[in-house]
Formats: C-alpha cells, structure tokens, sequence
C-alpha cells in the first residue's frame, strides 16, 4: 500500500460513482495504509456535486470534468460516467499524469479501447485499472485457487450466463443505454464482460467463437414517440479455448426473474465447480470420487473475506469486492503487481465480446 496519501478525484455520482467513493473512503479502515484524500467530486450538475461531495466526504466540487482529472491535488482518477465519455476522460487523465481506475466497458468500439490500451502503454508508471469487481469476490478467488491447485484436473469445458431483467419490460423508455453512438454494445457491454473478465481468469485465452445477438424489443418508447433499440438484448457464443477446452457462453438484459445471475460452471477431468452471482456467497465443488457437489461458505479462510469480517457465514457484498479493488489499485501504484485489468488486458475483454457482437454466426479466430 501506498505510505503518502493519494488525492482522488470521481467523475460521476450514479449508482457506480457511489459505489467507488464507498470504496474510497473504506479502503484504509479495512486494510490499513495512507487514508486516501478525497479531493475533488465532479458532475455534470453544479447544485448536485456540492451536495454529493458533503455526501460523500470530497473537500471540493466542479461540474468541470477538464478540471477535475488535470487538478494539481489529484493523483487518481475515478471515472464512472456513462460509457461514451470513457475514451476522453481516460486518455485526459492518463495524459495529465494520473493513475486510472475506469468503469467498464472500457469504450465504445474497440478502436478506442486500442487507443486507450496504446495511450496507457505509453505511460508505463501510471497505473490503469478497469472495473470488474466480481473478480474480487472471496469465492471467486477460491474458486481460482483450487483449479490452479489441480484439485479437479484439467479443465476441459465451461458453461457461462450473465442474466438479468432491468430491460424485460416492452414499455421500459429508449435510453441512451440502447444507442451505438453513446451506449456501444447493449447486454454484451454491459453484462457480457464481466462474464469475459471471469472466463479468461478461469479458463485462459479464447482462440475462435461463433455468436448469435438478438434485438428481443426493438422499438422503446420516449418522449418523443417510439425509437429503435440499436444493440443487442441478448447474446449467445459458442467458444474454443488456447488449451484446446470449448465454452458456452449467454447473456441478456431481457430475462425476466433474473436480477445478478452471474453464473459459471468449469467442468475438470477430475472434478466440477458451480458458482452464481446471485448466490455469491457459496462455492459448489465436486471433486474425483463424490457423489455430488459440497457446498462450501465464505469465511475467512477465504482471500481477503477476514479483513472485513473474523466469523465464517457471514455475507460478503457487492461494495466489498469494490473495496478490495481500490485496495488492489493502491498496492499496483505502491509498485507492486498490478492485479488489472489493466487497459491492456481489458483490451482482450473488449476483442472478445465486438467479436461477440461481429459474428453473426461465423467463426471468428482470435488467435
């Protein structure tokens, strides 16, 4: 961890930008280390960074995001906007000489992702770190460690789904969320990454893919009569793995009853591995020789669960993985590995799911 305090900035007060000044502000209470300075609160609204500031515990507010990620006090830049401003915001502050913790997706296209990952290569002692917090997880980190351990052998296959429901609703209004221009990809940019981000933890590279994508309401009402979805509800691969392993791979923002199914299986020649988001405190594991799976609890045995609680059984949370990634950030800026993704790793993220959403069928080699 760092030993000076760091000045943060957060551009962005939505649901992600709380979450991320949560983090901020309990990092050093759960794992010691310098209190991060929480410097300055941006939004686009003057009145609303004033009081979110006083909120969130920031010395000062700005509606001027330039301001914000060039501020002389400011050493990290937390960006939580929506994902059209990704691109500008990060390359802005990785250019005034920040460290970078982005939300994902990384960007709009995957050419300013590449722009984003070449920038970052450029400005190798600055630190850039994107957004996955499921990898934080406790049961996640087990779940990774028993499969490095040869605990169920070699893992020969992976079935992988990303559901929720936040768009089932045909009368939901158009959002921007459903636009190229400033949404990107739909259900595979906003769900189907995180899936990517675990897969390639648990499984290694993915070579070739074939994907379907399907627009499941096309048309949304707004304001100003009805307007065309642009991106995909919902999406479905079929994949090979470097090692020769082979995935299915789903996700959809249309499936209703589904709120955080985040859900994987890996499939080793000596054993299983279950795991669901919604359930996302217990590990499923069936090993050589069982009959069926243990169910197995987080507690503090687990990577990082005792930092935040000694007793075993008690629910770990969604802002507790944010926690451990802010944690993880400082110990890559302290000159320590950096756990990522970095831009570059979330790069490959970004290839798999625009193959994704490029397939339309066909094979496509990443190789």
């Amino acid at each position: 961890m760092p030993k000076k305090s760091l000045g943060v900035a957060l551009v962005g007060t939505g649901f992600m930008g709380k979450c991320h000044a949560m983090a901020w502000n309990n990092v050093a209470t759960v794992f010691g280390g310098a209190r991060p300075r929480l410097e300055l609160l941006c939004d686009a609204n003057m009145a609303g960074a004033e009081r979110l500031a006083e909120q969130y515990g920031f010395q000062r507010a700005t509606d001027d995001w330039r301001a914000a990620v060039t501020d002389p006090a400011v050493d990290v830049v937390s960006i939580t906007t929506p994902n059209g401003m990704h691109r500008e915001m990060a390359e802005a502050a990785i250019s005034a000489g920040k460290h970078v913790w982005l939300e994902k997706p990384m960007a709009l296209r995957l050419e300013d992702a590449q722009s984003m990952a070449d920038l970052a290569a450029l400005h190798p002692n600055q630190v850039t770190m994107l957004g996955y917090n499921y990898l934080r997880s406790p049961a996640f980190q087990t779940a990774l460690q028993i499969i490095d351990n040869g605990y169920i052998g070699t893992p020969h296959s992976f079935r992988g789904v990303y559901d929720e429901d936040y768009s089932a609703d045909e009368h939901l209004p158009w959002s921007w969320r459903m636009t190229h221009e400033a949404g990107g990809l739909g259900a595979l940019g906003d769900l189907g990454c995180h899936l990517v981000s675990q897969m390639l933890a648990l499984m290694g590279p993915v070579s070739s893919l074939s994907a379907l994508t399907s627009i499941v309401v096309p048309e949304r009402p707004s304001s100003d009569g009805p307007k065309q979805v642009e991106n995909e509800d919902s999406a479905m691969a079929m994949l090979r793995f470097a090692s020769g392993a082979t995935g299915s791979f789903a996700t959809s923002r249309v499936a209703r009853g589904r709120k955080c199914r985040l859900q994987w299986e890996v499939h080793g020649s000596d054993g299983s591995i279950v795991f669901d988001q919604e359930n996302m405190n217990e590990l499923w594991v069936c090993s050589k020789g069982e009959a069926g799976f243990t169910r197995h609890l987080t507690g503090p045995m687990q990577p990082d669960f005792g930092a935040f609680c000694p007793a075993p059984g008690h629910n770990f949370g969604f802002n507790e993985q944010k926690v451990i990634e802010a944690r993880d950030l400082l110990v890559a800026i302290s000159g320590e590995e950096n756990k990522g993704p970095d831009f570059v790793q979330g790069l490959g993220i970004e290839r798999i799911i625009h193959a994704m959403a490029g397939s339309n069928g066909h094979v496509v080699s990443l190789g």
